[in-house]
């Protein structure tokens, strides 16, 4: 099986399991997105849903936001874990959000990534998800799942993106990373892997991570 090859049989397979595709992390809208995102590193999805929905009865938006100090922000969401350095993030962007953006997130990378707390995988994720712009945030299942399939080296997740981006086609990158995602979870998990379940591996070929 050529590169090409296995890359359209990766998009056909993950089209017939996910025709559509909802967003993990409830939100309503930029805000809200780019904090549920913040909150998700190192943590679940679940999890995360669970403790946002208190969080934003108390402030759903930067103004309200900074009304809270930081170790309230804590107490609410210490569940998730990395509470210090996450509740620390929500306060200072909400504050630099109000200084610099009239309260609004950014529609662009740098001044994303120059937010606290907010990395090139979280940028890239609201810039997907929130305002419908190409990127192809790679999180721990796409990594193992692109080198699993012989379609990238595995170095780190900056070559894992590069490959991904020259791989697939841009109008999909939107969608198929949350496929990649959801099939990642449901059929080639890190842990108690059965090469059997997983129909993409065992047809394009097999690396372990």
């Amino acid at each position: 099986m050529t590169k090409k090859e296995k890359v359209q049989f990766v998009i056909q397979t993950l089209e017939k399991l996910y025709p559509e595709v909802p967003i993990p992390l409830d939100h309503k809208d930029p805000y809200t997105l780019l904090i549920a995102v913040l909150m998700s590193a190192q943590s679940t999805d679940i999890g995360v849903n669970k403790i946002t929905p208190i969080l934003f009865a108390k402030a759903d938006n930067p103004y309200d936001m900074v009304k809270l100090s930081v170790e309230e922000i804590r107490d609410i969401i210490k569940p998730v874990g990395l509470s210090p350095m996450k509740s620390k993030g929500i306060y200072g962007l909400s504050k630099i959000l109000i200084e610099k953006h009239k309260g609004n997130v950014p529609q662009n990378f740098e001044d994303l990534e120059e937010l606290p707390a907010v990395g090139h995988k979280t940028a890239s994720v609201v810039m997907s998800q929130a305002f419908g712009v190409p990127a192809f945030p790679v999180d721990t299942h796409i990594h193992r799942l692109m080198y699993r399939w012989g379609l990238t080296t595995g170095k780190n997740v900056v070559q894992t993106e590069k490959d991904a981006k020259r791989l697939f086609p841009k109008e999909l990158w939107n969608k198929l990373h949350l496929q990649i995602i959801f099939y990642g979870r449901e059929y080639s998990p890190a842990r108690n892997w059965k090469i059997e379940n997983d129909i993409i591996t065992k047809t394009i070929g097999r690396k372990s991570l």
